[in-house]
């Protein structure tokens, strides 16, 4: 057998992960019954990912896709904020409480880039709005800006069944778009 390298294999491996997730549930996930699934040994997966949080997620990115490499784009701040959310209640419903919460439990020994990766998201479609004129400026703070994710994670944490759109609407509306001064008027 050929010896599987670079990209063919972390796509093995990420393939093999998220099988045995939906397999098993998170609970149940080793590194071992991944690397016995990809037929190959646990140092394999070692040497990318620190941790089976820090594998999921990046299996989940590669089955899913990347939210920070789909922002959406819909033409107005409101529709690319609720289009962000959408994306993240549909992650939870894919994964399951389970495996949120699983992943929850062990959000101390994921890297920090994991939970910053949403701050260029959302700074990316405050500029675009700004540049639209939809508002005044993208020079908005970081606490502002993070509100509608870190709110949503909140949701999605607190939670045992799907994010109701009712819900992801409110926080865009009654929170985010007053908090940077978005007009419906404008």
């Amino acid at each position: 057998m050929e010896r599987r390298r670079g990209a063919e294999l972390e796509a093995v491996l990420l393939d093999a992960a998220w099988a045995e997730l939906m397999e098993s549930g998170y609970a149940q996930l080793t590194m071992e019954a991944v690397a016995a699934r990809a037929q190959t040994g646990k140092q394999v997966l070692y040497r990318r990912w620190r941790n089976r949080a820090e594998l999921v997620i990046a299996s989940m990115r590669h089955h899913a896709g990347s939210i920070v490499e789909n922002v959406p784009d819909t033409g107005s701040l409101r529709g690319d904020v609720l289009g962000v959310l959408q994306q993240m209640a549909d992650r939870f419903t894919q994964l399951g409480p389970d495996t949120i919460h699983g992943l929850m439990a062990e959000a101390p020994d994921l890297d920090p880039e994991v939970y910053s990766r949403m701050t260029g998201v959302m700074a990316a479609i405050v500029k675009r709005a700004a540049e639209r004129g939809e508002i005044a400026t993208a020079d908005v703070p970081v606490v502002v800006l993070t509100a509608p994710t870190n709110l949503m994670r909140h949701e999605i944490f607190f939670s045992h069944s799907p994010v109701p759109s009712s819900t992801i609407t409110a926080l865009v509306d009654d929170v985010f778009l007053p908090l940077v001064g978005f007009s419906r008027g404008t």
